[in-house]
């Protein structure tokens, strides 16, 4: 077969295999969210709310990213220093997810030191999922599961962005682009610059067991060199018990394992995350069942996927450094407060979080949600622009909550006036941000 025969052969059969997907209804959109982690579903309802007409594009079957589908079902943290430092949709969402299920909020007026779990705020995930789901019905957002953008291309006067799933495609046009990805995918596909590092903090598997044992009967020390034994003749993994067994078995097995190098940035990296993941789980299980008095500890329930800490970090017209956030420094444009300890995990020493000294209250300014040299487009939750040690304070699920409703608050409002985000005036951003109960600097 000569070469223009067939090439001729490989073009007829492309063209037939676009006859194989289905293209369903076009979207015309002011505002399009891609990514419904904590991020997505506050920049979705913030938008939609503001009256922007409002599309969000999930990839997995529910909204929540990490809070739901990786299992870390704390989001926090919403106070600092005896105050409330973060409010807004995502504290709604959280407030009225404990209040349905018959849960009890901490006693913020209480310090904590440096333990500060005691202000993380348990939900129940299917709760959260389905009153997620509401808030964002009510704003008249509409959301498409099992999407993801496929090709994306500029406009005039915004975006055309091709989505994909299995077996069809669908094309959106909108006015304003929301990168919630948590990897800034979207980013990633125009071309604009990502940061990462060569290491990466591990991922989290989370489980649960029901021992069916009274625990009290249990040696610790016994246990613990038991497990060491397992570990030695390779039955078990280290990073299959993140602290003692014993701890463990308290927890009920919710505080997991770690998944080394855990990434989700692409279909290959999320695949070999989770496969790790759930082969880790299976080992300890069965170790597990292997002890005297625990032969009948139950597995009975698990996340779908690694909670995943650190991908890639889109690079913003500001980074916001370690000195920033450690600092509490406050830009002219800050539009949200951010709290939580340096929490850099590591495989081999667990976490050592480095917390925020006394007073200190870091801000996030929009231009850190601003890719670098963009128009028409923000960053929020996970990816936005920082520095790896800022990162590690500024990536947890309430901040992801804050900076997501401030991108939908300036992506409505760049939208209505026509402008691109960076030219919304930050009083009216505020104001509007006020109007829905954030908190701003």
């Amino acid at each position: 077969m000569d070469m223009n025969l067939k090439q001729a052969t490989w073009v007829a059969l492309l063209m037939s295999a676009t006859a194989w997907t289905a293209e369903l209804p076009s979207e015309v959109c002011d505002v399009a969210v891609i990514g419904g982690g904590s991020a997505g579903i506050c920049a979705a309802v913030q938008s939609g709310r503001a009256g922007a007409k409002t599309v969000l594009l999930e990839a997995a079957s529910q909204v929540g990213g990490n809070t739901t589908t990786g299992g870390v079902n704390f989001p926090g943290l919403f106070h600092a220093w005896g105050r409330q430092v973060v409010s807004g949709v995502g504290w709604e969402l959280v407030t009225n997810t404990v209040a349905l299920s018959g849960g009890t909020l901490p006693d913020f007026s209480q310090p904590t030191g440096k333990s500060h779990w005691k202000h993380q705020v348990t939900v129940n995930i299917p709760l959260f999922v389905a009153l997620a789901e509401e808030m964002l019905t009510k704003a008249g957002v509409t959301i498409h599961y099992q999407a993801a953008p496929m090709r994306i291309e500029k406009m005039p006067e915004g975006w055309r962005v091709l989505t994909a799933a299995v077996g069809d495609t669908r094309t959106i046009v909108c006015k304003q682009l929301v990168d919630c990805t948590g990897n800034g995918a979207v980013a990633g596909l125009l071309g604009l610059e990502r940061l990462r590092e060569e290491e990466r903090q591990p991922g989290s598997f989370a489980y649960t067991l029901r021992s069916n044992a009274d625990l009290k009967k249990l040696d610790a020390k016994v246990l613990q060199a038991r497990f060491n034994e397992a570990v030695k003749t390779g039955v078990v993994q280290r990073s299959d018990c993140r602290w003692s067994v014993m701890q463990f078995l308290l927890s009920g097995g919710n505080v997991g394992n770690y998944v080394e190098g855990a990434d989700n940035s692409t279909a290959d990296a999320r695949t070999d995350a989770n496969l790790r993941g759930r082969a880790s789980m299976l080992r300890m299980y069965r170790w597990l069942k292997t002890v005297p008095g625990l032969e009948k500890i139950e597995l009975i329930g698990m996340s779908p996927e690694v909670g995943v800490r650190e991908t890639y970090r889109v690079m913003g017209e500001v980074l916001i450094t370690y000195d920033d956030y450690v600092g509490g420094r406050r830009w002219d444009d800050s539009v949200c407060y951010a709290f939580y300890p340096v929490d850099l995990h590591n495989q081999k020493t667990g976490v050592q979080p480095a917390h925020l000294k006394e007073g200190i209250v870091p801000t996030v300014p929009l231009r850190a949600l601003i890719p670098k040299g963009s128009r028409n487009l923000l960053v929020a939750g996970r990816c936005l622009s920082s520095d790896r040690l800022a990162n590690a304070g500024l990536r947890v699920q309430a901040t992801c909550m804050a900076t997501g409703q401030a991108a939908g608050a300036a992506a409505a409002l760049a939208a209505r006036n026509g402008v691109t985000p960076g030219e919304v005036p930050v009083a009216e951003l505020k104001s509007l941000l006020c109007s829905q109960g954030a908190i701003v600097p």
